[in-house]
């Protein structure tokens, strides 16, 4: 008899917990029920995945926090979750979540930094980007280097123009680190396997020269042409007359019209001043233009000018170059 009971009461604890079994995978692969068509939710640092599941619940998530935190446990996922800010899409089952939770799949904007921006066109757009964390607040162009752990003086040209994803409210210090990561590790490439030849000491000269290739080319087909009249004239002690030096010297006081008294007046970026270099780049280079630095075309232009159609005309001497400025230049005014 004493079997008999025993044998009823093990088939009952079977059945049971085949129910619950049953119970337990119909939640786990059943879609969640949303309050909105999207919903997003925070997981703090430290918080258990009994602390996730009542704010789940009270961000509209229709699930009962008991059952997700059991089939984390039975899963062996429940202290495996990590922090971010997540999103919930209509379809995703309890399952789906947690393997979400374990992986940090969290939700993701994204910020483009322009090739040929300046610094301060960089952080503005990171200050107005209404999901980045503003940790570089009150901070001034030394200080967020020193932050970075950059050796330059100046923050102008070393962050890479590229479109970066980040976890949303994201630091902007974690954007800008990446951003310089990618330009040392551009830069140090292409310096590795630069031309032979060139007038150019390191590779932060290599970095200044490319931010004016930057600026200076109009058709991406004539990068390497426009570098070989730069390299030219470092190679002759001519002064490389550039205009976006100048302009960029001139800074904010700049109107958008590049006079005569701007080409006289002496600044540490007048390159009809001054031979050589400025003291920095005026902007950030892409990839192309800090190819196109350290393998210039080989070619004995040491002039060019534009045609008005966004490409150039490039000349060898002066009065070639004063025939193709006649041409192009002076018949538009």
């Amino acid at each position: 008899m004493m079997f008999r009971i025993l044998g009823w009461l093990l088939a009952i604890l079977l059945a049971v917990a085949a129910l619950g079994a049953g119970g337990m995978a119909w939640f786990a692969h059943q879609p969640i029920s949303l309050s909105a068509e999207r919903l997003s939710f925070e997981v703090r640092p430290g918080m258990t995945l009994h602390a996730t599941s009542r704010d789940l619940e009270a961000a509209g998530a229709r699930l009962s926090p008991w059952k997700f935190v059991l089939l984390g446990r039975v899963l062996g996922k429940a202290g495996n979750i990590k922090a971010g800010s997540y999103e919930i899409d209509p379809g995703t089952t309890p399952l789906d979540l947690l393997a979400k939770l374990n992986r940090g799949d969290v939700a993701q904007d994204e910020i483009v930094f322009v090739e040929g921006w300046t610094f301060r066109q960089i952080r503005g757009a990171l200050d107005a980007h209404p999901r980045v964390r503003h940790d570089s607040a009150g901070m001034d162009e030394s200080q967020i280097l020193q932050r970075l752990g950059a050796a330059e003086r100046t923050a102008e040209g070393v962050f890479f123009p590229d479109t970066y994803l980040f976890p949303r409210n994201g630091s902007d210090l974690d954007i800008l680190h990446r951003a310089y990561a990618t330009m040392q590790r551009h830069l140090s490439r292409e310096w590795e396997g630069r031309g032979a030849g060139l007038p150019l000491a390191s590779p932060y000269h290599a970095l200044i020269l490319a931010s004016i290739v930057e600026k200076e080319t109009g058709q991406a087909t004539e990068r390497a042409l426009v570098a070989s009249v730069f390299i030219n004239r470092l190679k002759a002690g001519m002064p490389l007359q550039t205009d976006p030096t100048v302009i960029y010297g001139i800074g904010e006081r700049f109107d958008g019209n590049l006079r005569k008294r701007h080409l006289q007046q002496d600044t540490a970026f007048n390159s009809y001043t001054r031979t050589g270099l400025p003291p920095s780049p005026i902007a950030a280079p892409g990839l192309a233009s800090l190819q196109a630095a350290l393998h210039p075309a080989d070619s004995r232009f040491v002039y060019f000018v534009a045609r008005g159609d966004g490409s150039s005309e490039f000349s060898i001497d002066l009065s070639a170059h004063n025939r193709a400025v006649n041409r192009y230049q002076k018949r538009k005014r």
